[in-house]
C-alpha cells in the first residue's frame, strides 16, 4: 500500500511541477499532438498528474478500507484516475476557451474624456487620467494650447501606447 501512496504523492508533485514548468511536457510531445490534434490536451501535465495521483490515492484507500489485493485496488483506482483525468481535461479546456472580452486597443482611447493631472504646456507634455475599460489609466498628454490641472479634456488621437493628443472641453 505504501507504493500506492507514493504514486499518489508523485502525482501531486507532478502537478506542482506542471505549475512551475508550464508547457514543457506539451513541447516534448509536440510531434504526437501534431497528429491532427488527436491527443490535443490529453498529454498535458495537469491531466497526467490528476490521473496518476487519483490512481494512487484511490487504490490505497480501496486497499486499506476493503482489504482487497493490489489487483482489486488497481481496478478501483484506474477508473477513478480516468475520470479525474477527463475532468481535468474538460476544466482546462473551459478555462482556456474563456473569451470574456477583447483587450482594449489604442483606438479605444479616441473620444473618451479625462481630467488633467499634470498641467499640459503648449509646447510639451503633461498627464491626463482617463478611464479605459472601467479602469483609471494615466497617460502622457499633448495639446496645441496650454491646459491647466483639473481641466476636463477629450482624447483626439493616440500618439503611442502611453501618449495621447487632447483638447480641452469647453462648457
Amino acid at each position: 500500500m505504501a507504493w500506492l501512496l507514493g504514486l499518489g504523492i508523485a502525482g501531486v508533485v507532478l502537478l506542482v511541477l506542471s505549475l512551475v514548468f508550464d508547457g514543457v511536457l506539451e513541447g516534448l510531445f509536440e510531434g504526437v499532438n501534431a497528429l491532427d490534434g488527436l491527443f490535443d490536451g490529453w498529454l498535458s501535465l495537469p491531466v497526467i498528474a490528476g490521473f496518476v495521483s487519483m490512481v494512487g490515492f484511490s487504490s490505497a484507500i480501496a486497499m486499506g478500507t476493503t482489504g482487497v489485493g493490489v489487483l482489486g485496488a488497481t481496478a478501483v483506482g484506474v477508473p477513478a484516475g480516468l475520470a479525474t483525468g477527463w475532468l481535468t481535461y474538460r476544466l482546462s479546456r473551459a478555462l482556456l476557451s474563456d473569451r470574456s472580452g477583447a483587450a482594449p486597443r489604442d483606438d479605444d482611447l479616441i473620444g473618451i474624456s479625462g481630467s488633467v493631472v499634470t498641467a499640459i504646456p503648449a509646447d510639451g507634455y503633461g498627464e491626463v487620467l482617463v478611464r479605459l475599460a472601467g479602469l483609471p489609466v494615466k497617460l502622457s498628454a499633448k495639446s496645441p494650447v496650454a491646459v491647466a490641472r483639473g481641466a476636463e479634456v477629450w482624447v483626439e488621437a493616440t500618439l503611442s501606447h502611453t501618449a495621447v493628443a487632447v483638447r480641452q472641453v469647453e462648457r
